[in-house]
């Protein structure tokens, strides 16, 4: 099994679809300053505690300021039999698109 890798352009379609959940995962100030609508915030460090209350039917997209911390937290989940998928670049790469758009 394996997680899919989303682009910038892919994670329009899932701002408020029903049964997907956007994951920020950097700590609340990040988050506070800024996130991809309809986010929430489950910082990487209460991720293992935390993944009780996700639904392993919904889709659940990872983010972080980069890219890298999303790949290890979809990589683990996904171990666990949750329907993952990472945002490549993570919100940079967000932020980019919608700079150039």
């Amino acid at each position: 099994m394996s997680f899919e890798t989303i682009r910038t352009n892919d994670i329009i379609r899932y701002i408020g679809m029903r049964d997907v959940v956007i994951i920020d995962l950097r700590d609340k100030n990040e988050y506070d300053a800024g996130h991809i609508p309809t986010a929430i915030n489950i910082p990487y460090e209460e991720l293992e505690s935390e993944k009780k209350n996700l639904q392993r039917n919904n889709l659940l997209i990872f983010y972080c300021d980069r890219g890298n911390i999303s790949l290890l937290a979809a990589r683990d989940l996904m171990k666990d039999g949750y329907n993952i998928k990472s945002l490549y670049g993570g919100l940079r790469a967000y932020r980019g698109r919608l700079e150039h758009s």
